[in-house]
């Protein structure tokens, strides 16, 4: 009676277990966009199915398999490592959790499934059924990631089917409103805030939708025509991401843009571009899309915009730096605590808009310029552009500043850092004057072969920009310290920590009203 009780609580255990993990690689396949290439590589670079817990896992599972082991008291050992496992990954918190879409769902049954039929097929070929099946799921456990890549390989077709009957779902949609007018935006930074700025400015005189969040892929764009486009919508804003050539291309070939705006080429998502050259290629499909009467607006401060011609539509270049050649420009730019001034410029014409808005830093500026100069070639009225521009809010995690109870000014750039805009956020604490100035950050990611040097750089250029720089986790630790020590940052001022838990704790210790704090990217789950 006693085993068959050990063997019941032993079992409901393992079952616990094994659903926790096979939810956490779920979380992890979906953050690594259901690609099993990106999944591979990301257990290869991160370790996760050698962990101490896996390895935990091995042993007690080889335990079981020994002839000398008591059944019992292997199934006992099994529960207890589910217990202790699984309430270890339940009470764990992650920046990014698992969204259960009807996709996730399915995969998780379907391993589930595939789990009880390893269980039930251990049961029947052994002589001892019941430490069997535990010895079953513990080898489910153990290779979970296997098993969550082999639910969806039996899903793909399924998947195929669906995904397809969506897509001609959207374009159907896209189809019956020929007078839509649709602009796409895209580049290596910028294009989110860009794709919020334009969306204020033409909300002003055209019923206007804009895909939400990072909703950038042609999944993400399906989606967004099918839930939320209607029929009185007159201008549709799609935000155009891409991490291999062809991305922006297929999402092209879906909504049909009539206009682009290339915000930035530059080193990011090297590890799959591969080189510069490629990043170039691909955000320029948005405008290789274009109709003949279409518009592109291109950022010529990034030299492969400048140095790429744009014959098959017309092209309005903007700069805030490399003005020379372009069509827009900012001038007379003033910093003010309570935000900036500048005047965007048309060269071509002379015409010169003075605008006021609570964003701060050169990037914002820019993106602030993309959006004008096609809001005006959309005939959007000055004064509405002056006082969309004034009413625009900081996006949330890009460069945004706020004041928080205790006197801390806080400049939030947690979103997806990159060389270039980490660089002005550096500036931006750097002339914050009042009271000590602390960088916390994780470094940059997805950089390829720059990856060691451009951190680096980066902690060089921290080390003049801020008093206190708190490095976080162990991915960039290196780059970032060598970068700190070569610019000069004493030795005491450079704090390592694991977790941006240890991070919070070491600020709460050390800062004080009137000190100013710069969240410098917050990486994902999959990155340690």
């Amino acid at each position: 009676m006693a085993g068959i009780i050990i063997f019941c609580v032993s079992l409901a255990l393992l079952i616990f277990n094994l659903g926790v993990e096979l939810r956490r690689c779920l979380m992890m396949f979906q953050q690594n966009s259901y690609r099993p290439e990106r999944y591979r590589h990301w257990l290869s670079e991160s370790g996760d199915s050698t962990s101490g817990w896996h390895l935990c896992g091995l042993i007690v599972f080889f335990i079981g398999l020994t002839p000398f082991s008591p059944a019992t008291a292997s199934i006992a050992l099994m529960g207890i490592f589910g217990l202790f496992c699984g309430l270890t990954f339940v009470r764990k918190k992650y920046k990014k959790p698992l969204v259960m879409t009807m996709r996730a769902r399915r995969i998780y049954i379907t391993a589930l499934v595939m789990a009880a039929l390893v269980g039930g097929l251990s049961m029947i070929a052994f002589k001892t059924p019941l430490l069997a099946l535990c010895e079953a799921l513990m080898a489910c456990w153990c290779l979970s990631h296997v098993l969550i890549l082999a639910a969806n390989a039996v899903l793909s077709p399924v998947e195929k089917r669906i995904t397809r009957r969506y897509y001609d779902e959207a374009k159907a949609i896209l189809r019956s409103m020929p007078g839509l007018r649709i602009i796409g935006v895209t580049g290596s930074y910028g294009k989110t805030t860009t794709k919020h700025y334009l969306y204020r400015i033409l909300s002003e005189q055209f019923d206007t939708l804009m895909t939400p969040g990072s909703y950038n892929t042609t999944l993400g764009v399906v989606r967004t025509v099918r839930e939320m486009l209607k029929p009185y919508h007159e201008v549709f804003i799609v935000e155009m991401g891409a991490k291999n050539i062809g991305d922006i291309k297929e999402i092209c070939d879906l909504v049909e843009p009539w206009g682009g705006i290339i915000t930035a080429v530059g080193p990011q998502h090297l590890e799959s571009f591969k080189t510069i050259e490629n990043v170039q290629a691909t955000k320029f499909e948005l405008v290789d899309a274009l109709p003949a009467d279409g518009l592109a607006v291109v950022n010529n401060d990034f030299e492969y915009i400048a140095n790429r011609p744009v014959s098959n539509v017309k092209c309005l270049r903007y700069a805030v730096k490399n003005t020379e050649g372009a069509d827009y420009v900012a001038e007379d730019i003033e910093y003010a605590p309570d935000g900036t001034r500048f005047t965007a410029v048309e060269t071509a014409t002379g015409h010169r808009l003075e605008l006021r808005t609570h964003l701060v830093g050169e990037c914002n500026i820019s993106n602030l310029l993309a959006a004008v100069a096609m809001a005006r070639a959309l005939g959007v009225r000055d004064d509405r552009i002056a006082y969309a521009v004034e009413k625009i809010e900081q996006v949330e995690h890009r460069l945004s500043i706020k004041r928080v109870p205790g006197g801390l000014t806080i400049i939030d750039d947690a979103f997806n850092s990159n060389p270039v805009g980490s660089a002005m956020a550096l500036d931006v604490l750097a002339a914050m004057t009042q009271g000590k100035r602390f960088l916390i950050t994780p470094g940059m990611i997805e950089l390829g072969d720059e990856q060691y040097e451009l951190n680096r750089a980066f902690g060089e250029k921290a080390a003049t920009s801020c008093d206190i720089a708190i490095v976080v986790g162990e991915y960039n630790r290196d780059a970032i310290l060598k970068g700190l020590q070569d610019g000069g940052m004493p030795a005491d001022a450079i704090r390592p920590v694991d977790s941006f838990a240890q991070a919070q704790q070491l600020l709460t210790s050390m800062a004080a009203a009137g000190d100013t704090v710069l969240y410098e990217n917050d990486l994902p789950d999959t990155f340690r």
